[in-house]
């Protein structure tokens, strides 16, 4: 289909400044605020007014005459101290949803601009639980590359395992001493945490296992082949466990290089740094220091301890490096937690003193607390596990559809479960502001009613009913005609969709997508409450249909895109 209203809008306002003898880079379209007043507008005359010393109500009536309407909208109204506002014409309107509902997009455009993206997210440590803590990581990295190649970008994506590190001959010193190996086969990720602290308990009270617990690890570093096998083990028993997870969760993974990749370089990286001056030695430790910029003045990167032993912004810096070497990216994206603002603070202004000239962005986030409002946790105060917390969602989802529609056959009802039970969780992270703290609530993530996966999944299924009762699918889109506010409202609200896919990448924000999808529902059910479809007739059934089909399929893919899938019932 053509380009989007906004876009369509903002190509002839340029055309409208350009002809008035002004800059047009400063004419942009919105949608409007309070619709009863149009649908879009634009304060171009107010920035504008200043700079030429006019009258900001005249510039606007001088843009006004000059802005070319065609077939798109009426002639601008000027409002209030200067803002132009645009009305679509009904005629267009209608056009254009009749494309939409033939698109395979619907509507949105792809990028003119197609970039390379290494998105590095979920990151869990090997030989430990992945947990709810991982859920903001995992599902908002998903969708942020799910987005990206839907608009066109090249998106590679990074699992940077934690495989490396202190935590490993503690747990290589219990596979040694403490393993069960009939626990190890029932559950191998338990296993090694009850190993883990186990050992760790130990060390706390008897100095000999901390030193054996250290020489484990010094064995592995140095490439001892028992300990390495043992290592090797853990890295594929989590890995196996973790997969299990991704496929449940509907996500892929192109690379999952994990710390000890990396490892190998580092020595050579700190030498290299301190040879060219990026790095100096202070009190025995390899720092990079940033004068020039005054958040970091007093807080130097370190890249090598007084003892020699190397850090996270190290390793970091090594797998930068790598990926420059790799990908040749425009961008990488961290998708971490904003306890980690201050690391990567440090670790991009040392990437820029290497001269690595990637855009570098960590995409941060809060917390998910418990109904409590404090960090999410079991009873005996651990981390909640990812994989009990997903197979709660199904139980519940799979309790409440058999509430709801009992009659369904079992293996459908357990199909919905898991696209229900799933598809709320993802939303509830989703929807939020990602800088936001946000409680995880059962009962609100899978209600029907409100912001929520199931009422939009529902709304979607009530599309599809429509087509299922009519006993046909819409076939070609023929003569569309708009004739009801409900039915404009509704076709105004599907077009605005590719304008909004395009934002989410703008500052990382899902949520907008999310928002935008909700509204579309609410406007979906009003049309539908106002707007009988299958007791109309002729041009106004069809036209009708053509709204739903559009409506079906921008929940379809605006889902898809926040990695939720649609059952056809519930």
């Amino acid at each position: 289909m053509s380009a989007t209203p906004q876009a369509v809008l903002t190509e002839r306002l340029h055309a409208a400044l350009v002809a008035c003898g002004l800059p047009p880079e400063r004419g942009e379209i919105a949608p409007a605020a309070d619709t009863r007043f149009g649908d879009y507008q634009a304060n171009a005359a107010m920035v504008l007014a200043k700079q030429v010393k006019a009258n900001p109500r005249e510039l606007a009536a001088k843009i006004a005459d000059y802005f070319e309407t065609g077939e798109i909208c009426e002639k601008p109204e000027i409002a209030g101290p200067g803002f132009l506002n645009f009305r679509l014409k009904p005629q267009w309107v209608a056009q254009q949803l009749r494309a939409l509902a033939g698109d395979a997009r619907c509507g949105a455009p792809e990028t003119r601009h197609p970039q390379r993206v290494v998105i590095d997210f979920s990151s869990p440590n090997i030989a430990k639980p992945m947990h709810v803590g991982h859920i903001r990581s995992t599902i908002l990295g998903d969708a942020l590359a799910r987005i990206a190649r839907f608009v066109g970008h090249e998106v590679v994506t990074d699992n940077h395992l934690g495989d490396w590190g202190t935590q490993f001959g503690k747990v290589l010193y219990g596979w040694k001493h403490l393993l069960d190996r009939a626990a190890l086969e029932r559950d191998p990720i338990a296993e090694m945490t009850r190993l883990y602290r186990e050992v760790n308990a130990l060390e706390q009270t008897d100095p000999a296992v901390h030193k054996a617990a250290r020489k484990e690890l010094v064995k592995l570093q140095q490439g001892d082949p028992e300990n390495r096998a043992i290592w090797q083990q853990l890295i594929d028993l989590s890995w196996a466990e973790f997969s299990d997870i991704y496929e449940k969760l509907g996500v892929r993974f192109d690379e999952r290089l994990g710390e000890s990749f990396y490892d190998p370089a580092l020595a050579a990286l700190v030498e290299k740094l301190l040879a060219d001056g990026t790095a100096q030695i202070s009190e025995g430790a390899a720092c990079i220091f940033f004068p020039d910029i005054p958040a970091l003045a007093d807080k130097p990167c370190l890249v090598r301890k007084s003892d020699g032993g190397f850090l996270y912004a190290t390793t970091d810096l090594a797998t930068i490096e790598y990926r420059v070497e790799r990908w040749d990216p425009h961008a990488v994206w961290y998708v971490t937690g904003a306890p980690q603002q201050l690391h990567f603070q440090q670790v991009f202004a040392a990437a820029k003193r290497m001269g690595i000239t990637t855009r570098l962005d960590h995409i941060a986030f809060g917390s998910i607390l418990g109904e409590d409002h404090k960090l999410m946790k079991t009873r005996s105060g651990d981390n909640v596990p990812l994989r009990d917390l997903i197979g709660e969602a199904v139980t519940r989802a799979r309790a409440m559809i058999e509430e709801k529609n009992p009659e369904l056959p079992g293996e459908e009802k357990d199909h919905i479960a898991r696209v229900v039970g799933l598809g709320a969780v993802k939303y509830a992270e989703l929807s939020q502001h990602r800088m936001t703290d946000y409680v995880f609530s059962w009962s609100k993530m899978l209600s029907l009613q409100g912001n929520t996966a199931p009422y939009l999944q529902n709304a979607y299924v009530r599309v599809r009913s429509i087509f299922r009762k009519l006993g046909a699918e819409l076939g070609t889109a023929q003569q569309v005609v708009l004739t009801e506010p409900a039915e404009l409202a509704l076709a105004k609200k599907l077009l605005q969709f590719g304008e909004i896919v395009p934002l989410v990448l703008h500052e990382f924000r899902p949520n907008l997508l999310a928002n935008h999808l909700f509204e579309t529902a609410n406007t979906f059910h009003t049309f539908y409450e106002a707007c009988p479809v299958l007791k109309s007739e002729g041009t106004t059934q069809h036209s009708r249909l053509v709204l739903c089909e559009a409506t079906a399929r921008v929940l379809k893919q605006g889902l898809d895109l926040l990695g939720i899938e649609v059952p056809e019932r519930m």
